[in-house]
């Protein structure tokens, strides 16, 4: 991890640790570094969430592009994966997103994209890092005629929606749903996508104030949309984040779909019509264990990285996969998408329920979870970096790996995007998975909290 850039960009609390000043100096770093030399005047999209302070930082990123002579091509409140599409539509350089994805309102990001629509790779990211920082390679300023101009683009959210309706050969007509669009990046997409699709679309929480993003719904509290579920003859609830990367579901009984079993219902699928490359998928260490062997019994490679769908993508490419992503809901279809999209996670596992009639509470059944327990704690910078080298962390790590044996594992990491040291255990009985769980739990708290 950089010194500005995350797992998954810059992140911070707006006006505070993401101020206006450093999102100008990161737009001035990122068009000097991105710009193709050949053409005089590069073209940057920029896209935002809803979030409060989503369009002022865009009005800071977009003076940095301008003021080094990069024009602007304002998307206004778009999904995060539609830049990254938008992109090579526009023909742009680089693309720029302001959010901080599944952050609560007070939290702010910069995602950046290069002109192939993938996000930037480590070496490009340190030396945006080094012109903010420490001052290498100041961008020269424009002047006069020189200077950047910002257009809005209306047609943005259209061209991004016709994109995604090519993914698929049907249409959704006859199936009821219900969508959460966690008044984010959603809300301004999703009714259209569905209804011209064909579904009966019920939306809930698609009315942004600026400060009611993620709260108390979306993927990361979708308790609201699995009521509703039950309180409604539905076929399947949708659930986005706030810039609609993620993607969780809800059969039609009120059951949680989460990210894991979404990619074991579309797997089989994709490899049963000859659509998985390699007949093998790429996961995370957070993966459940039941993915694991779901993917073994059904003759499904699996390739373990580390959390981030930046590095289910970098393992991807590598690879030559076409499929991967993460419990969280983040899942990638490289046939479509440089990126993990909600939106075209959801219509490609609706289409897959309109073309086989299944329910998807059975199509769930392909999978069986493992008990998981996941306990996150508040740590300083100084105590993340403490982790790494502790020794009594480490004995206790090994002491009860040992135990949980091959029936279960344990798994440690400092999140990339929080101030938290995060803790899972997994065990074919759940209290032995929460034994171990709250056991590494203490251990890291006792000895990370003074640092």
């Amino acid at each position: 991890m950089g010194r500005l850039f995350g797992t998954d960009g810059v992140r911070g609390i707006a006006n505070e640790t993401l101020t206006c000043e450093l999102a100008l100096q990161i737009g001035r770093a990122a068009a000097t570094v991105l710009s193709d030399a050949d053409r005089r005047r590069p073209r940057i999209v920029v896209g935002t969430d809803t979030r409060i302070s989503s369009k002022m930082l865009s009005a800071a990123v977009t003076a940095g592009l301008c003021s080094v002579g990069a024009d602007v091509i304002d998307l206004g409140v778009i999904p995060t994966p539609a830049v990254a599409f938008l992109v090579g539509k526009y023909k742009a350089e680089a693309g720029v997103m302001i959010s901080a994805s599944h952050n609560p309102f007070a939290y702010n990001g910069l995602k950046i994209f290069s002109g192939d629509g993938y996000k930037l790779p480590d070496a490009l990211e340190e030396e945006i890092e080094r012109i903010v920082l420490d001052s290498v390679q100041l961008p020269e300023l424009a002047a006069g005629a020189q200077i950047g101009n910002a257009v809005y683009r209306d047609t943005a959210p259209k061209d991004y929606i016709e994109h995604l309706k090519s993914t698929v050969p049907y249409s959704l007509e006859g199936l009821r749903i219900a969508v959460d669009c966690a008044n984010g990046s959603a809300s301004r997409t999703a009714k259209r996508l569905f209804h011209e699709l064909g579904a009966e679309c019920h939306l809930l929480f698609d009315h942004p104030d600026g400060k009611n993003i993620n709260r108390e719904c979306g993927s990361t509290h979708p308790e609201a949309l699995q009521e509703y579920m039950r309180t409604h003859d539905l076929d399947a609830g949708i659930a986005f984040d706030g810039d609609a990367d993620r993607c969780y579901c809800v059969d039609e009984k009120g059951a949680l779909v989460d990210g894991d079993v979404i990619m074991a219902i579309c797997a089989l699928d994709m490899m049963q019509r000859g659509k998985l490359a390699k007949n093998t998928l790429v996961g995370t260490v957070m993966s459940n264990f039941g993915f694991q062997k779901f993917c073994e019994e059904n003759g499904i490679g699996f390739v373990s990285t580390k959390v981030g769908d930046r590095f289910v993508l970098e393992q991807m490419l590598l690879e030559e996969l076409s499929f991967g992503g993460e419990q969280s809901g983040h899942i990638i279809f490289r046939d479509f998408a440089t990126t993990g999209d909600g939106q075209l996670t959801a219509i490609q596992l609706l289409c897959q329920m309109r073309r086989t009639g299944a329910k998807l509470s059975d199509l769930r059944t392909c999978m069986t979870h493992y008990p998981q327990t996941l306990i996150n704690l508040e740590v300083s910078p100084a105590g993340k970096l403490a982790f790494y080298t502790d020794p009594v962390i480490k004995e206790a790590m090994d002491r009860i790996r040992n135990n949980l044996g091959d029936k279960g594992r344990l798994v440690v990491r400092a999140s990339g995007t929080e101030p938290l040291m995060r803790v899972m255990s997994e065990h074919a009985d759940p209290t032995t998975a929460d034994r171990a769980a709250q056991e590494m739990a203490e251990v890291i708290a006792q000895r990370l909290n003074d640092k």
